[in-house]
This record gives structure tokens, sequence and C-alpha cells, in this order.
């Protein structure tokens, strides 16, 4: 009796260290759980985007989570603009656009498949100047339920065009809102003379003539057009009759005074090259 009785009492503690491991991987899991679960929230790339006034803007809107994997199942989401109402709503896989805001329609659009693994990014066309304000993207699906806010600016930016001529440097920029100013620059960052002249249509959309009457052949200059919004930057090379041109803009995250030290504002740049 006593060795069967010793021999039950050694069992006992594997026993308990068996169902100690197995409690403690289900609270493991559970946690796991509980915190992908925690992780996953609606977001945004850009929450202060500046759009050009006549073209399509993509406003930025998804689920962010670390469990994602594929698709996300059954996505409803939601986007409003402040004291207009309903800008778009996709929901059960389709568009439910009853009550939808007329100043959208046929102009906004999200993507279904982008929409089932998250992406749920709306699409503006041809932005107009009443679109400028706050939008709010929410989101409800299996992974997350929750809402970003997107401030969206409009402006009316483009990229110089350069030609050269007896020592002449012209500098071209046809769609610029809100009116900006030109400063040009050599290599070394020094502050050059030119004369600078704008007309307005009837859009209050400007266009942009600057000269530059003192450029060399084989130096580098740099024109730089910039209001509270947008600032574009071109760096101009002149090869005999010719000019090679890179711009790129700088949006600001606010609105900030012309020929303020805008470094200390830029959160993103894009790049787009020319070459005559």
């Amino acid at each position: 009796v006593t060795l069967i009785g010793d021999r039950r009492c050694s069992f006992q503690p594997s026993c308990m260290l068996i169902l100690i491991f197995v409690f403690a991987a289900l609270i493991i899991l559970i946690l796991a759980l509980t915190f992908s679960k925690s992780t996953s929230k609606v977001t945004s790339s850009n929450t202060k985007p500046v759009a050009n006034l006549g073209e399509d803007e993509l406003l930025s809107c998804f689920v962010s989570s670390q469990s994602q994997q594929t698709r996300l199942g059954d996505v409803s989401v939601t986007w409003e603009k402040k004291d207009l109402g309903l800008v778009y709503q996709y929901s059960n896989g389709a568009p439910a656009l009853a009550g939808q805001a007329s100043q959208f329609t046929g102009r906004a659009q999200v993507f279904p498949v982008a929409v089932a693994t998250g992406n749920t990014s709306l699409l503006l066309r041809k932005v107009r100047g009443g679109d400028e304000g706050e939008y709010t993207c929410s989101v409800s699906s299996s992974a997350a339920r929750g809402s970003v806010i997107i401030q969206l600016r409009t402006a009316a930016f483009s990229a110089p065009t350069f030609k050269f001529s007896n020592g002449t440097l012209t500098g071209e920029a046809s769609r610029w809102f809100p009116k900006p100013s030109v400063t040009w620059l050599n290599q070394t960052g020094d502050i050059l003379s030119a004369n600078t002249s704008f007309t307005e249509n009837s859009e209050g959309i400007v266009g942009v003539v600057s000269v530059f009457e003192s450029a060399q052949v084989s130096e580098t200059y740099s024109c730089r057009i910039q209001n509270s919004l947008v600032l574009a930057e071109t760096e101009t090379r002149v090869t005999g009759t010719d000019v090679s041109a890179s711009t790129y803009f700088i949006f600001s995250s606010a609105a900030i005074p012309v020929g303020s030290n805008y470094v200390n504002v830029l959160i993103s740049f894009l790049s787009v090259c020319y070459g005559f």
C-alpha cells in the first residue's frame, strides 16, 4: 500500500506541470488574439493632402493590422464631408449612395477589390475648390472598427518650362493658386535678380512668367515658385541653346506665410522631371 501510494504521489508533479503548461498556452493564445485585434486600426498615409484643382485626388484610408494576411471579410466604409454629409458609402459588397451629396455624384468612388483587403481610400475626380474641407472615413470590418479625419486642401500648381536665348533664361508656369512668389538662386544659394509678371484668368488661376537676364552657358540655376501650400523648385542647367530642368514639388503640412522657413513644415515631396 505504501509503495502504491508513493507511486501515485510521484505522478502528481508531472501532471501538474502538464496542466500548468496547457493553461499557460491557452492564456498566451488568448492574449495574442486580443493583442492582434487591438493593433488593428483605421489610419491614413496623409491626413492633410493638397489636391491640384481640376485633377483627380486619392484620399488615403485603410485598415492597419498586424494580423491582416489576406482578406478581411465584410467591410463597410462611409466617407462624409463636414457640413455637407455623405460623400460615398460602400456596404454589403455594393455602393449605397442614397442621400449622397449632389456635389459628389459621379465624382467619388472606392475600389471593391481593395476594400476587401482593408484599403478604403476614396478617389475624388476633377477636384473643385468647394471640395476643400474636413472628411471622415469610417470603417467597420471583422478586423477593425474606427475612423480617421482627412483635411483636404486645394491649390493649383504646375511645373515651369524654360527657354534660353541671348543670355536670358525664361521660366513659365501656367497654373498657380493662390498667387505665388518666384525666387531665382545660383549654385551657392545666392538670390538673383529677375523680373516676374503674373496673369490671372476668370477662375482666379494665376500664370507666371519669370525672366533672368544674366544666365551663363553651362551654369546651374534654381527657380523657386512658392505659395502658402506648395513649393515647386526647379534646377535648370543651360547647355548651349537648350535648357535641362528637373522639378520637384513640396507640400506644407499647414498653411504658412510665403517666404517663411518652409523646411520645418514639409511633409512630403513629389518629383517630376522634364528634359528639353
